[in-house]
């Protein structure tokens, strides 16, 4: 019995102990702690040197954690902390912690360096002539280290055609980002669009402005041995652009109670097709909205 009672004192006693070294290194370590006063640097741009005031004496372990990674080192405290244009570039949001005994922390932002590329997407890569905002861009500016230029920057698009004058515009970035929308020309054929920050800082893109449905159908045709011939004239949109080969023409033929029709390709801009029929007929044709003339060819004598 005394035996299990020396033994629970023993444990009791040991476990005081741990208690004790436990407290004494927390009160040593209080004692120690330092109120660390860190001043963040202002104005701080991507890829370029900055500096962390930092209070106290001693040493210290510096922990910096960016948007592109983060960095360990020993420091010591009292003096400026240098913070390399390696470990800057990146734009964003920094945390700077600093451990001597106790921990003290700070956040600052790295803007954007200026910028010196550019990133434009025009869509769509092809556009039928004459229609409202069929066109639309965007750019962005980035700095040498791949950020997006956040500071709003002056943009300039230039959108210039074969035959007539270019048009220009300016647009601000916002957050980064500039853009434009714009009416397609009237005459088929490369549309060239350009973004541009200054002559040295450019980039361009290419849209292929097509012709748009076919406008105003006008049909002719004839009886021969092998049956009614019928073609258009060349097809063309209402600004007068040649609709690209390939284009279907449907031509209707009426006549003694029946109808027929046939689809003919736009071939070097005119269909042709030819439709058997013995008696009189009256011929129409269509491609896509737009309706032709109505043509009567006699019977066959």
């Amino acid at each position: 019995m005394s035996s299990l009672i020396n033994t629970v004192c023993r444990s009791h006693r040991s476990r005081i102990a741990r208690i004790g070294i436990a407290l004494g290194f927390l009160l040593t370590t209080f004692a120690f702690a330092q109120n660390l006063n860190l001043r963040p640097p202002t104005g701080a741009v991507a890829g370029k040197a900055a500096s962390l005031g930092v209070d106290g004496s001693g040493s210290a372990t510096l922990y910096l954690m960016g948007p592109a990674g983060s960095v360990k080192r020993d420091i010591q405290l009292g003096n400026e902390i240098s913070l390399s244009a390696k470990e800057l570039q990146a734009a964003g949001r920094y945390v700077a912690v600093v451990c001597s005994g106790d921990c003290s922390s700070v956040g600052f932002f790295v803007a954007s360096s200026k910028p010196v590329t550019l990133t434009f997407l025009v869509h769509p890569s092809r556009a039928p002539v004459a229609e409202n905002d069929a066109i639309s861009g965007v750019a962005l500016a980035f700095d040498e280290f791949h950020n997006l230029v956040m500071k709003p920057v002056s943009l300039r698009f230039e959108l210039s055609a074969k035959g007539v004058p270019p048009i220009s515009r300016t647009s601000e970035t916002h957050d980064g980002i500039a853009w434009f929308r714009s009416n397609s020309g009237r005459s088929a054929g490369p549309l060239q669009i350009t973004a541009s920050l200054t002559d040295d800082i450019s980039t361009r893109r290419v849209v292929q402005e097509v012709a748009s449905v076919p406008c105003n159908l006008r049909i002719k045709g004839e009886r021969t041995p092998k049956g009614i011939v019928i073609e258009t004239d060349p097809v063309r949109d209402c600004s007068g652009n040649p609709v690209p080969d390939g284009t279907v023409v449907t031509f209707t033929a009426k006549g003694s109670g029946a109808t027929s029709s046939v689809d003919a390709p736009v071939k070097q801009d005119v269909a042709r097709a030819t439709i058997l029929a013995n008696g009189p007929v009256s011929i129409s044709a269509a491609s896509g909205v737009a309706m032709g003339n109505e043509l009567r060819v006699g019977g066959k004598e």
